[in-house]
């Protein structure tokens, strides 16, 4: 997983709001195995438009996805995220998110940031002319014009975010941790050193 510290560009004004896991990537990309290329799908139904946002010259490629109140809501499907990511896009920002979809959005290394409102609806107008920047470390969001907006995050989440950690580099930061406890715990019962599993 990619470290966030900052994320700065055009942002894709999107501004829809309920849009569900089926809008983001539909249902026939679950089938694959491999994340690669999951971009193409990524809304593929609004991308039928020759004049969508996400394949615009303007847009294509941005980092950040300005979106409406409930992102990310219907399914639990992790291909949200996982096509979202080969988009290019590293950073959300709506009034809300789905529960499930803003953890695996986490786990996968995207930033949501929750902001009112009136502030998403200032982003956007900013978005359409504009560049944007996030900065996770003081938490804020800025653009060109001093506009400054704070955001709350989980700080286990701005942590891992920050250091690009997901579950496995979790596990192996304790691994001197952990080898001391495996080597206590077999000095402690070297029985199961010896792989019986049994008392003596």
């Amino acid at each position: 997983m990619e470290p966030i510290k900052q994320v700065e560009g055009r942002a894709i004004p999107f501004g829809r709001k309920n849009v569900d896991t089926d809008v983001i990537v539909p249902s026939k990309w679950l089938k694959t195995i491999t994340r690669e290329g999951l971009g193409r799908g990524a809304f593929e139904s609004l991308r039928q438009d020759p004049d969508n946002l996400f394949d615009s010259a303007e847009f294509k490629s941005s980092p950040i996805l300005i979106a409406g109140d409930n992102f990310g809501c219907g399914s639990s499907r992790e291909h949200a995220a996982w096509a979202l990511l080969d988009l290019g896009i590293t950073c959300v920002i709506a009034p809300s998110f789905s529960d499930i979809f803003s953890g695996n959005a986490f786990k996968n290394g995207i930033l949501t940031v929750v902001l009112p409102q009136d502030q998403v609806d200032r982003l956007l107008e900013v978005a359409k002319t504009d560049p944007i920047a996030i900065d996770l470390e003081t938490q804020t969001v800025t653009t060109p014009f001093q506009d400054r907006f704070s955001f709350e995050i989980d700080p286990f989440r701005k942590h891992c975010l920050l250091n690009g950690l997901d579950e496995v580099g979790l596990t192996l930061a304790r691994d001197a941790a952990i080898s001391t406890y495996e080597q206590k715990h077999r000095a402690e019962l070297p029985w199961l050193a010896a792989g019986t599993g049994v008392a003596a």
